[in-house]
């Protein structure tokens, strides 16, 4: 892996290899933007290898830095890939080591870094990263829920774009992921009628699920982009959509919760494929809307459901695809508010 040059062409400012010993602290820290100002990084716990936090960390920075312009935050877009320590992380006083430690680690960084929670982290642990460091947002948000429900209304802005309406009565989703945000996605949807078949990872959160909400199928994640659908929902860890799995799928919508969850050449293919694709640095802001502003739940979401609306409109007036609109729109609001230099920097003074 040619780290530089996958710096290089994605934008990135910054790579960080965050190591202590004593924690089991190891971990990949990208800063992607700082123009709009310091860059959330959302912060994810996962077993995996260096290479793949190192991956992690620059495609999630990237996307972060999109969701915050979009969602009209002056912020940009980091990611923290933690790797999971051998010891594992049943012992409370072991957790609080590690995310301690790594609020120790970033303290040199406050101005330019600002952490969050994402999958496998939870605001508890931020609380612990912030008692070493003020560079911290969501502790008192429940930022899986809150996105959750902000990707429901958000597919339903979509919705109305791709199939012809909003409602969710009857319409056939497929939901790959059914972690918090995809099980939160899965209630909303559950509860205004939606016909539900989810897959996951861990098969016995998808039976779990299927026992809480009658008459949803489960299949295997493999089967599920099989599945005839109105909406594919991804809403797993990333790239759950593979370019050469496109001609598999269908769907007419792609519109879930998870960060990349199709490559640019998986881009390219869906809107080959005349499947509507609503990226997800549009529809799953609204935790980090409501973790960076006082915004409740539903203030949030309708930010979202605003914004995807935006983008369809501007889809359907110029013949483009959701997904090139949306990251217009986001890198045009980073150029006009980089063109007036040191953009936030009133915040930070």
């Amino acid at each position: 892996m040619q780290i530089l040059e996958e710096m290089q062409s994605r934008g990135h400012e910054a790579l960080t290899l965050l190591h202590h010993a004593p924690s089991g602290l190891r971990a990949a820290l990208a800063v992607h933007s700082t123009v709009l100002g310091p860059a959330i990084a959302g912060v994810r716990l996962r077993e995996q290898d260096e290479e793949l936090a190192i991956r992690g960390a620059l495609a999630l920075s990237e996307s972060l830095t999109l969701k915050a312009a979009l969602a009209g935050l002056n912020y940009g877009g980091g990611a923290c890939v933690l790797m999971t320590p051998e010891c594992g992380m049943d012992d409370p006083h072991a957790r609080e080591a590690l995310f301690r430690a790594l609020g120790r680690q970033v303290r040199p960084m406050e101005a330019r870094v600002v952490l969050t929670e994402d999958i496998g982290v939870s605001p508890a642990d931020i609380a612990f990263v912030a008692q070493e460091t003020r560079s911290t947002l969501g502790m008192h948000t429940d930022t899986s829920a809150v996105t959750g429900y902000g990707v429901y209304r958000g597919m339903k802005a979509a919705a109305r774009f791709a199939l012809g309406s909003e409602s969710m009565r009857g319409v056939r989703v497929a939901i790959l992921g059914v972690g918090a945000v995809g099980r939160t996605l899965a209630a909303h949807l559950h509860r205004e009628g939606a016909r539900l078949t989810v897959a996951d990872d861990r098969p016995e959160r998808a039976e779990a699920l299927a026992e809480d909400l009658d008459g949803v199928t489960v299949v295997s994640c493999d089967q599920i982009l099989d599945v005839p659908c109105d909406i594919l929902a991804p809403c797993g860890y990333g790239h759950s959509i593979r370019s050469t799995d496109v001609p598999r799928l269908q769907c007419r919508l792609i519109a879930g919760g998870e960060h990349h969850p199709l490559t640019r050449r998986g881009e390219d293919a869906v809107k080959e494929a005349g499947i509507v694709y609503m990226p997800d640095f549009a529809i799953n802001s609204a935790g980090l809307i409501a973790a960076a502003t006082d915004l409740d739940m539903n203030q949030a979401a309708e930010r979202v459901y605003q914004t995807v609306g935006r983008i369809t409109a501007a889809a359907e007036q110029y013949g483009k695809a959701p997904h090139v609109v949306a990251r217009r729109m986001a890198e045009r609001r980073i150029d006009l508010i980089g063109s007036l230099g040191a953009a936030g920097s009133w915040r930070n003074a």
